[in-house]
């Protein structure tokens, strides 16, 4: 396990008319702050590789379809320094995880559906001012091959 990495799995409410899924909370210990809810998608196969930040704190959760998130400690600090952690979440598994800034992250499209992913990040994206590292899915900088 990644330190500073959680996870929740989600609890999924179906009756009659649908469902609802609560996925984050303001007066849960995962909740910082809130900056931006975005989401993203891929395609089958596609890979979305890699992402950090030096300040924001991502809360991802795939929403359809099914992927594997795919972590990176690069943060020198950390007693977890250059470990790996992989998540297979979505509507099979329905899960929240919690990214803390410096960790890297990316994810596969699983299946044949695409896959659609919300985050709730701590601090929204400013053009100007990104707070994003940014590294190839097949770079040989993180010992991961997708």
């Amino acid at each position: 396990m990644i330190e500073g990495v959680k996870s929740k799995t989600l609890r999924v409410i179906p009756d009659e008319r649908g469902r609802v899924m609560e996925i984050l909370r303001a007066d849960e210990e995962l909740f910082v702050q809130f900056g931006q809810i975005y989401l993203t998608t891929a395609y089958p196969g596609v890979v979305k590789a890699w992402r950090g930040h030096k300040e924001r704190i991502d809360n991802l959760v795939a929403l359809q379809g099914m992927i594997k998130l795919v972590l990176y400690d690069k943060r020198t600090d950390s007693p977890t320094h250059g470990e790996i952690a992989e998540y297979f979440m979505g509507e099979h598994n329905p899960l929240l995880v919690h990214v803390p800034a410096g960790v890297l992250h990316g994810y596969k499209c699983l299946g044949e559906n695409e896959a659609i992913v919300l985050n709730c990040s701590t601090v929204p994206f400013f053009e100007n001012d990104p707070d994003l590292i940014r590294i190839d899915p097949f770079s040989a900088t993180v010992p991961y091959r997708w």
